[in-house]
């Protein structure tokens, strides 16, 4: 698997160097294009071209075909482009609505594959209201001279994808198959980014239950974590049966050599996959024990005003039989009754208070 681990370090190389290569049209096909580029034998071929010209040119050898990225396409964007390939209508008409389920179907000779791109949203403080997983897809038309990728969303682009297979000609000899590898071990790497970030905040927010942070009283930063860990589940999840059946089921499109690396990128997944169910049950773990904290404190306070009450009840009782106007009332003529009584009331309430204090009501 050296070759994959190459792969990744040139993805991260290319990380390091940009965070979204996406940029206006440059091609005449139409706004959406973001690239159209001819690969023969690994290598890229300069000069940009129509997509009839670019698949022409694929053509002409074994080992040549065309990478086309788009973004966000329009219906009568993409319908040229579907009918010069060929593909098919039930497929096309996913690519433009987008919000598709994570999936691989196959139409005669081509691959239709749905990705769910996943991307951390920074955030200084954790709210009921925080955004911390943002979605988008990446549609995927694979032949046996050509890859085309539609990209949705505000993030997800295959720039450091590109630019990470064409430093390994080598893997990128191996065709259009080697192109769906490496966008699904992107996409699957991004998981693996996304849930790290996730579980830091997971330790936040565990530390801060755990504490006499009185501002996580509120259980509503929790619900909204595990809904944003719900939408990485979405994402995720169900992309493994997609990549089993590209790792193990005989498909034309896809080589021996490449189900591979998909087995490997099927094992990645299924690791993100146990990592989230994790998650979730330690957030329904932190959420229990928030819980139980909420009513421990809510038992606390009762006990707190019944004491309170208990207390206020014994001169309560007294001046209401004092003040009841009875000509005969012990020690009523008294010079010493007054203070007496007050004495009296005093003493009561402090052994009363002590006893809750001894009990720890108080």
């Amino acid at each position: 698997m050296s070759m994959i681990s190459n792969l990744r370090q040139a993805v991260r190389r290319v990380h390091r160097r940009t965070v979204d290569l996406s940029h206006p049209a440059r091609s005449p096909l139409g706004s959406s294009v973001v690239n159209c580029v001819v690969y023969r034998d690994g290598v890229r071929q300069h000069g940009d071209c129509p997509a009839e010209e670019a698949l022409r040119q694929a053509r002409k050898s074994d080992g040549g075909f065309v990478w086309i990225g788009l973004h966000e396409p329009t219906q009568e964007e993409f319908a040229g482009l579907a009918e010069l390939f060929g593909l098919h209508p039930l497929a096309v008409e996913d690519t433009v609505q987008a919000h598709q389920r994570p999936k691989v179907e196959q139409y005669d000779d081509t691959l239709f594959a749905v990705f769910k791109t996943v991307r951390y949203v920074e955030h200084t403080e954790l709210t009921a209201t925080s955004e911390v997983v943002d979605t988008g897809e990446i549609m995927i038309f694979t032949g046996p001279h050509f890859v085309i990728t539609i990209r949705h969303g505000r993030h997800g682009s295959l720039g450091p994808c590109r630019e990470a297979l064409e430093a390994t000609p080598e893997h990128l000899a191996k065709g259009p198959a080697a192109v769906l590898h490496a966008i699904a071990d992107h996409v699957v790497d991004d998981y693996l980014t996304v849930a790290d970030n996730v579980q830091h905040d997971i330790d936040t927010v565990e530390s801060a239950v755990f504490t006499e942070d009185t501002s996580y009283r509120d259980a509503g930063r929790i619900y909204q974590l595990k809904r944003e860990l719900l939408e990485l589940k979405r994402a995720a999840a169900p992309l493994d049966r997609p990549l089993k059946r590209l790792a193990t089921h005989p498909i034309p499109l896809i080589g021996s050599d490449i189900s591979a690396y998909f087995r490997d990128v099927a094992d990645h997944l299924e690791r993100i996959t146990e990592q989230i169910t994790s998650f979730d049950a330690l957030l329904d773990s932190i959420l229990q024990a928030h819980l139980a904290q909420v009513t421990v404190a809510q038992n606390e306070d009762m006990r707190k005003i019944t004491a309170w009450a208990a207390i206020i009840a014994v001169p309560t009782m007294v001046c209401g039989i004092y003040g009841m106007n009875f000509d005969h009332m012990p020690e009523l003529r008294w010079t010493y009754g007054y203070p007496m009584v007050l004495g009296i009331m005093a003493i009561a309430c402090f052994l009363i208070h002590r006893g809750f204090r001894r009990n720890g009501w108080l």
